[in-house]
């Protein structure tokens, strides 16, 4: 009739059958939710009822048998052809910024991106300084790494909005690796042998390597770089080979429960900092929990100096951050609050000399203009390349997943795969040049977009403001205390930790995904990050598989005098047919939930099991009672009292929820037919979609070609009537007689 790709609901546009495997009110039919039991089916005689449907019959497209020599030699042919069109839209590809820019509208645009541009670039020096002592950097890499990543962004990437740069969760993420190395290499150790070459002080340690004299600041640094070098070149090969579908893994409740869980860790750090202690970060399992012990443990050395100017920034931030969120709308740019507390507190800082009088913490020099670049430590790349997966997923999935909600905001479309060359080359260029590991950040791109953005060019201008900071600006910073910059990381929290106020709604609209946040944020937060990730994929994965183990199942109804057919347990006033059951299961059919499918499938409609035994039982007391009637009595009875007709005579299996069959599900149908076959009940497949029908050929379900398979319900359901009223007629008295004998 039509070829195989037809869609279905084109043959019987009437049949809706629940394609999405739920229970939802058909269109345009009333069917009023289910408050009590279903109403008694409508008796309709045999004619009325029964009319006659032929089978439809589909010509499936013929497939080639793929060659797998032919299909290399086609794909290499393809990549090796080389023509000036195919060379300019590979270079165009590459470097996006060279299609835009020539058409770039100066009157339209110049405006929004100049402005968006300088705001997000003096928020950004507050961040970068303070998110440098996150990452156990000086503050002058931070600078440098937001600088390039706003260049490389700009000439690589496709999104207009987005804001790549220092970013709080990979900081930490990258911080704990370099505590870690630091701690491995004798850094934070107070008494080592001689012989190792390190001389140990108040302030800083030295290492004696073959290069020269690398202090720790120095060392920490080149495993940040080396960290970034490697996130950055697992970044472009998965954009080479296409693999972002890993980013799927991470839905939104796994990303919010583990950038929460994150944040509690990252306050945890900055805790110290704010009380003025000198304490060692923890690392490893449980690293939150042994923190506060210290932290506790050595309350009593807090720096009250330090404490009092944390109150009064964060007396300050909090409620301007308030106020900008409030008055967002109305404010043309928001609040540089962060800016101007940093400028306060360094003058208050340097003119009070509270280092010299209270031996505050201070962020000390900062050097100005451009450090000679220099290539990651080669030999550290087997301590940090594990490490490095976990902060290359999270950074590429952040930078897709917000540049694909900003371009579908705002009418656009964005390349993921060019996204992921984009980020991975914001990591590995700059990895060179004393930088660590960036990606997209929600705060700083909601105020980019809300400052009048429209293209990458503000990223531009955002380098240009940093680039004026680290190279006359950055030697100013010198007095300001380290008890500032963690307050402005603590009050950047504020998005993650406020996610406990959309716990209500999320639990309403899909316990799961709640149960899914809560694991994966408690396990960040008191595991450590890398575990608490892999804890959330692992039990989100879990949950799908748990989903599909028990699903749904429902016998169906038809909907008043259409040919639709719904949930009984879902509607009422749906009429059922005589000896028909229909049923749904909203799942694929594989080996999990197989003996689910057959349990369920029994339970709703009959068990030929206990049937089978009943008659076999029924035959031996028939046998003993023929004994002794043949014993005592003549046989005058002519006509045979048969046993008791069942109640039904075919089961209508609804396919169409179910999307995919493996070789146990196969098996599972081959199982359900012969144990209803074997008390005289039919078994039919109704809505099966490409991939089922193919699997069911393949496992060589139907005997005959196209044997028991409907393309809808309804179809199913007439041909169950009418070969059970060719097969014979049930008499109400008991007797069961074939239309043979009533036509003689």
């Amino acid at each position: 009739m039509s070829s195989g790709s037809t869609e279905h609901h084109d043959l019987f546009p009437k049949d809706s059958g629940d394609r999405n495997g739920q229970d939802s009110p058909p269109s345009r039919i009333h069917a009023e939710l289910e408050k009590g039991s279903t109403t008694d089916f409508q008796q309709f005689e045999a004619t009325n009822q029964c009319r006659h449907y032929p089978k439809i019959h589909m010509e499936p497209q013929e497939e080639s048998t793929p060659n797998l020599k032919q299909f290399i030699i086609r794909k290499l042919k393809k990549s090796c052809q080389c023509s000036s069109a195919k060379a300019k839209n590979t270079i165009f590809g590459f470097l996006p910024v060279l299609r835009w820019l020539p058409k770039y509208d100066v009157k339209k645009n110049i405006l929004g991106d100049m402005m968006s541009g300088l705001i997000v670039g003096i928020l950004l020096v507050p961040q970068s300084i303070a998110y440098s002592l996150l990452a156990g950097q000086q503050p002058i890499y931070g600078l440098y790494t937001s600088f390039f990543a706003s260049l490389i962004y700009f000439l690589l990437g496709t999104s207009r909005h987005i804001s790549v740069g220092i970013f709080g969760i990979l900081c930490l993420m990258i911080g704990e690796v370099v505590d870690r190395e630091l701690h491995k290499a004798g850094y934070d150790t107070a008494h080592i042998d001689p012989s190792f070459g390190v001389v140990s002080n108040r302030s800083s340690s030295l290492n004696q390597t073959p290069d020269g004299i690398c202090d720790r600041n120095c060392y920490a640094i080149r495993v940040g770089s080396t960290v970034t070098f490697m996130a950055g070149v697992y970044q472009v090969v998965m954009g080479f080979f296409q693999v972002g579908f890993v980013s799927v893994y991470l839905s939104d409740a796994l990303l919010s429960g583990f950038v929460t869980g994150a944040s509690f860790t990252i306050l945890t750090s900055q805790a110290k900092y704010l009380l003025g202690l000198s304490l060692p970060r923890s690392h490893g399992v449980g690293s939150l929990i042994t923190t506060w012990i210290h932290i506790f443990r050595n309350i009593h050395k807090t720096n009250l100096c330090d404490l009092i100017t944390s109150l009064l920034c964060l007396l300050v931030l909090l409620p301007t951050k308030e106020l900008n969120e409030h008055f967002k709308s109305k404010l043309k740019a928001p609040i540089p609050t962060e800016l101007i507390v940093v400028v306060a507190a360094t003058l208050a800082s340097h003119f009070g000399r509270l280092n010299e009088k209270y031996n505050t913490s201070v962020a000390e020099d900062i050097p100005t203009g451009f450090m000679p670049p220099e290539a990651p430590d080669w030999n550290l790349i087997p301590s940090v390349a594990m490490d490095a997966v976990a902060i290359s997923i999270i950074g590429f999935a952040i930078t897709v997943s917000l540049s694909e909600m900003f371009a579908k905001k705002h009418g656009y479309t964005v390349k993921a795969n060019q996204e992921m060359y984009a980020i991975g080359f914001c990591n590995i260029i700059p990895s060179f040049f004393h930088c660590f590991t960036t990606s997209a950040a929600l705060a700083k791109t909601l105020v980019k977009e809300s400052t009048g953005c429209q293209t990458q060019l503000s990223g531009v201008v955002t380098a240009l403001v940093l680039l004026l900071v680290f190279l006359v600006i950055a030697p100013l910073f010198y007095s300001l205390q380290k008890c500032v910059l963690g307050v402005i990381t603590i009050v950047n929290l504020r998005g993650a930790l406020h996610k406990f106020k959309d716990l209500p709604k999320m639990w309403r609209v899909n316990r799961i995904d709640t149960v899914i946040w809560f694991v994966t944020m408690l396990s960040s937060a008191l595991l450590s990050t890398e575990i608490g990730l892999l804890i959330g994929v692992c039990f989100s994965m879990f949950c799908v598989i748990l989903r599909t183990q028990k699903p749904k199942s429902s016998l169906l109804g038809l909907v008043g005098d259409s040919e639709l057919f719904e949930s009984m347990s879902a509607y009422k006033n749906l009429q059922t047919k005589p000896g028909i059951k229909i049923f749904r299961f909203v799942a694929p059919l594989y080996y999990i939930n197989k003996e689910c499918f057959k349990s369920t499938l029994y339970k709703k409609t009959l068990n030929p099991i206990l049937v089978k035994v009943a008659q076999k039982k029924a035959a031996k007391r028939k046998i003993k009672k023929e004994a002794v009637t043949l014993s005592g009595i003549p046989d005058e009875v002519s006509v045979q009292l048969s046993p008791d007709p069942l109640e039904v005579h075919a089961i209508v299996i609804d396919c169409s929820s179910i999307q995919f069959l493996d070789t146990a599900g196969i098996h599972t149908l081959k199982e359900v037919r012969n144990d209803y076959e074997a008390i005289g009940i039919q078994v039919l497949l109704a809505q099966c979609n490409p991939s089922v029908r193919d699997s069911l050929a393949r496992g060589e379900y139907c005997r005959k070609e196209d044997e028991n398979l409907f393309y809808s319900v309804y179809e199913a359901v007439a041909f169950a009537e009418e070969s059970q009223n060719q097969k014979g007629v049930c008499i109400p008295n008991g007797l069961s007689l074939s239309s043979d004998k009533l036509n003689k």
